[in-house]
């Protein structure tokens, strides 16, 4: 896998893959033209695991109807400002089985998130997951 970024000027850079996509990453003060880079990485990071979730309840035949995860991140006060502590929320629709939704999540973190998987060796990811289409039941604790 190859990528690389180049400097377009006043706080712009274009980032471009292999595949040949690109994204703007924008370092000024607004982020107006495009996310900065630690965005980026933190929608890499929701990204990832929306594929494996949507993935693995579709192989298990479960009605989703929609899948949303968000990453709220603390980052270090000084630099370098890494992330410190990353919070995901997976808000699912659908009349899925709560079981099947806290396995996908659960091999998604430990087993096949790439992103999740490297970003865990310096930063500690928690989550929780929010049914929006059945009543809140108890759920047994999540392994973290």
């Amino acid at each position: 896998m190859i990528a690389h970024s180049e400097w377009r000027g006043n706080g712009y850079f274009e980032g471009q893959s292999e595949s040949g996509h690109s994204i703007d990453f924008d370092v000024t003060p607004d982020h107006a033209s495009g996310p900065s880079p630690m965005e980026a990485v933190l929608m890499g990071l929701c990204g990832c695991t929306s594929v494996d979730v949507v993935s693995i309840l579709e192989k298990k035949r479960q009605p989703l109807t929609g899948l949303k995860v968000t990453a709220t991140a603390t980052r270090a006060e000084k630099p370098p400002r890494v992330f410190t502590h990353i919070q995901l929320t997976y808000t699912v629709s659908g009349q899925v089985s709560l079981k099947a939704v806290q396995d996908a999540v659960s091999l998604s973190k430990n087993k096949y998130c790439s992103v999740s998987l490297m970003l865990e060796k310096a930063v500690p990811i928690d989550y929780e997951i929010v049914y929006t289409d059945q009543p809140q039941e108890p759920q047994p604790p999540l392994e973290h």
